[in-house]
């Protein structure tokens, strides 16, 4: 049994899986109303806030879930909040020498990246080596806040980055896109939900670095190109226009994730599509990814919504899946990249 501890930014989660069946708990303590006012997460409220929550939730799992299986702590090491991921890493060491087991770190983007396999795991446990090897080669996109990836990920647990951003990330470009447009924080979620009732055709906003041989992201452009456009409405006529400017703006976003993964998944002998990161909650996104995985004639994986967040479930599972990933706890690298 492997039990994990994540903390890189806003989430206090922790988590239990077995090897034989898979998650048998996670538990989870969100920090987004106690950032809402602030446009942000704050990063000395994130850390207090973990200080204060890690005790509570331990001794809830403790009343929950058979501790004394326990043979190995799995915590992330990085990318994250220096404040943050250091109260996670305390806990675990502290669980360590409680409980007389290992620990190992666990590089929270490569959790990501083995995230969408989490199902493919759990519906035969026996037949994972041999599931994982049949879809593989795998070519994922990591879309989150901070990161916006595509890499091609091997049968032998090897990570190649094809892609990522130059600027913003594409998560970053929707909230700074939705506090532009005058939404609370956190905005991503609701430029989705003005955007499921406008028309994206109304409003042409960019879409990103236009050659399709050019695999790299970038958005800055776009939220510059909003900008723009608002100053040039009166507060009623963007109030009356929201769902449709949503609807483009969004619509660019999907646009350059879905032409730069399609120009991937043409160039190299993918057998499936991996969808992972807090944007990939997104449904609009989740059905262009879908439309191109079936073109390709591949499947698509996409991580399950509670584990595009942060969360500990992908920590435990990537402990198991990727072994030789995992990184000494001491590590401690809030810049931690995807592959080095």
């Amino acid at each position: 049994m492997i039990f994990a501890v994540e903390s890189s930014c806003d989430e206090s989660a922790l988590a239990l899986f077995d090897p034989a069946r898979g998650l048998c708990g996670e538990w989870v303590h969100s920090q987004i109303d106690l950032h809402r006012e602030y446009g942000g997460v704050v990063p000395d409220l994130a850390s207090r806030e973990h200080l204060e929550r890690f005790g509570p939730m331990l001794a809830k799992v403790a009343k929950e879930a058979d501790l004394d299986a326990v043979e190995k702590i799995a915590v992330t090491v990085g990318p994250g909040l220096a404040g943050c991921l250091a109260m996670g890493m305390a806990a675990a060491k502290a669980l360590g020498l409680l409980w007389e087991v290992p620990l190992v770190g666990v590089n929270h983007l490569r959790a990501h990246a083995f995230s969408p396999f989490i199902g493919v795991h759990q519906d035969a446990p026996a037949e994972f080596e041999e599931r994982f090897a049949a879809l593989c080669p795998h070519l994922g996109l990591l879309v989150s806040g901070g990161n916006t990836v595509l890499f091609e990920l091997n049968a032998d647990r090897g990570i190649r980055i094809l892609a990522q951003t130059v600027d913003d990330a594409a998560g970053e470009a929707l909230d700074k896109g939705a506090k532009l447009l005058g939404m609370p924080y956190p905005g991503g979620p609701l430029v989705e939900k003005q955007a499921a009732k406008g028309d994206p055709g109304v409003y042409d906003f960019p879409s990103g670095i236009a050659e399709k041989a050019d695999l790299r992201f970038s958005f800055s452009g776009l939220k510059t190109s909003l900008r723009y456009r608002l100053e040039k409405m009166t507060p009623e006529e963007i109030s009356a226009a929201l769902p449709d400017l949503c609807a483009g703006y969004q619509q660019a976003v999907i646009t350059q994730l879905a032409n730069k993964t399609r120009h991937a998944l043409e160039s190299g002998p993918y057998r499936s599509l991996g969808l992972s990161g807090g944007v990939a909650n997104n449904q609009a996104l989740r059905a262009r990814l879908g439309e191109l995985a079936s073109d390709a004639g591949v499947p698509l994986l996409a991580a399950e919504p509670r584990h595009t967040g942060d969360n500990a479930g992908m920590i435990a599972f990537a402990a198991y899946a990727d072994p030789g990933g995992c990184l000494s706890v001491d590590t401690f690298d809030p810049a931690l990249p995807l592959a080095r």
